[in-house]
């Protein structure tokens, strides 16, 4: 004897609550991905530090990530004053630059200004192909809070960005 059609439908739509239930247990896992302490080097003596920002690491919000996280996830803390260097793309399908911008409500839609000098990559608008790398080197000064952005149009708005520190009090640079 077969289910009647409202079973079915009652079954599927359970189902398809399960479903939904697993993928959003797996988008919160996604979420806490764990910091890799060799993303950052740093020389206190020559006070300078290395960041390696790699764009879309995981498939975290589409790959609009930055080393997996997204949507200001991940903090990178420099003292005032240290000379920076950051960034690479690993996005096998898509393009994407950085920049360091002002916290803003809301979120550019594309690049804008940078907030320090020379604070951002070749092709901010229309991105660096996959493996491509460019270093962004400057001074981290003034202190305040800034964010790390995605030029490419759209991609920052829909959540690749980080945060960036440049810390008047810390000794060393700090990825939280």
């Amino acid at each position: 004897m077969s289910a009647s059609p409202f079973a079915r439908r009652v079954r599927t739509l359970a189902a398809l609550a399960g479903v939904v239930t697993l993928l959003g247990a797996a988008s919160a896992h996604a979420q806490q991905q764990a910091i890799d302490p060799t993303w950052l080097s740093f020389n206190a003596a020559a006070r300078t530090a290395r960041f390696q920002l790699i764009a879309g690491l995981t498939g975290l919000n589409g790959a609009l990530n930055f080393n997996g996280f997204a949507d200001g996830g991940l903090t990178f803390v420099v003292p005032v004053g240290w000379q920076t260097e950051i960034f690479k793309n690993h996005d096998g399908m898509l393009p994407h630059s950085a920049e360091i911008i002002t916290p803003r409500t809301p979120l550019p839609v594309q690049s804008v200004a940078p907030a320090l000098d020379r604070a951002f990559t070749l092709k901010l608008d229309e991105g660096l192909v996959s493996e491509a790398t460019d270093t962004m080197r400057f001074t981290a000064q003034p202190a305040g809070d800034y964010l790390i952005f995605c030029g490419v149009p759209g991609h920052g708005a829909a959540g690749m960005w980080i945060r960036f520190q440049v810390s008047a009090s810390a000794k060393t640079p700090a990825l939280r």
